[in-house]
């Protein structure tokens, strides 16, 4: 396994649904903090105006990002997103509906 097979592959959780890849969840952390320290010193310290300032730059570069990783994403196979899901047995799992009374 390869680092960039780490980073892109998409994950699935215990349920069998899609969970960003390890890739997307860096560059999430990354354009927040990036966006939030340069929008500090132009808001002069702003609070509100901070937190606006770095939604509005923020929200296209993610929007881009995330679609450019999913693209690439696409050539590699999912992986689970811990590896203890790998030993559920999953013979005796049940369905949520089991539960109710007819």
């Amino acid at each position: 396994m390869g680092v960039v097979d780490y980073l892109f592959a998409p994950r699935r959780d215990h349920q069998g649904w899609s969970t960003p890849s390890e890739a997307a969840r860096i560059y999430f952390l990354l354009v927040i903090l990036s966006s939030g320290l340069w929008a500090w010193p132009v808001t002069e310290g702003n609070i509100l105006l901070w937190f606006g300032l770095s939604t509005l730059v923020s929200t296209p570069l993610l929007t881009l990002g995330w679609w450019i990783i999913s693209l690439i994403s696409q050539r590699y196979e999912p992986r689970v997103l811990v590896d203890s899901l790998n030993r559920i047995d999953r013979s005796k799992r049940k369905s949520i509906h089991s539960f109710r009374k007819p």
